[in-house]
């Protein structure tokens, strides 16, 4: 079957390995100090891996390539962590749950319906002339300052590439190219399977043909702020 896989140029790559950690399916590994794609039927094509490069090894194409096996890639990738998928493994963390947050009675910052990437128009009225916030969903969990942090006089989009199994920058090329966006921000957490909604977004404004601003902010598991 033709579907989009990753193909790695083995003369760029340095070895550093940034891409195998982010590989959320653990279809990268690195032989001989070079990264290599270990199985095809482990590679979902989001390119997670994409933005970790330093060196623009990786780039995806689509061609003759196995079959998605998401069954033997979670197997796969829990036998290499021993907590399992990184986006997966448990974690607990201690809260000053007495003490309430300056959010807890700020109004809602947000201003369109529907807000899913795959759900919303492409022609939508309100992104005339709009500054875009496209965050993983889980941010808005994560950190609870979001509505008045990232999402205020923003239009927001929201998803999640691991449990989505598609590729946003389809949808984001076709509402960039068919309105005049400002400027586009990313709010994403820091496990591996969330650079794939940063690299969508890469993808989507390199093919629109329009290189406007943009941002991407990191956020731990526990809300905190990834410095650059």
């Amino acid at each position: 079957m033709k579907r989009n896989i990753i193909v790695i140029d083995e003369d760029k790559c340095n070895g550093c390995g940034l891409c195998v950690k982010a590989c959320h399916e653990g279809a990268l590994a690195m032989i001989d100090g070079k990264a290599k794609l270990v199985s095809e039927s482990y590679c979902d094509g989001l390119g997670a891996c994409l933005p970790e490069c330093p060196t623009g090894a990786i780039t995806i194409e689509q061609r003759e390539a196995a079959e998605y096996d998401k069954a033997e890639a979670e197997k796969n990738i829990a036998v290499r962590h021993a907590g399992g998928c990184p986006s997966a493994r448990a974690a607990a963390f201690k809260r000053k749950t007495d003490v309430p947050t300056p959010s807890a009675k700020a109004p809602s910052e947000l201003r369109q319906w529907p807000c899913q990437i795959k759900l919303v128009p492409v022609n939508a009225p309100y992104f005339d002339g709009a500054k875009l916030l496209i965050a993983a969903d889980c941010t808005a969990y994560a950190r609870a300052g979001v509505h008045g942090e990232f999402m205020r006089g923003k239009i927001t989009l929201i998803g999640c590439p691991k449990l989505d199994m598609t590729d946003y920058s389809e949808k984001l090329t076709d509402i960039l190219k068919n309105n005049d966006i400002k400027s586009v921000d990313v709010l994403r957490m820091s496990v591996p399977c969330c650079g794939g909604i940063e690299n969508a977004v890469k993808r989507a404004l390199m093919n629109s043909g329009k290189m406007i601003p943009w941002h991407v902010t990191v956020l731990t598991p526990d809300g905190q702020i990834v410095e650059d």
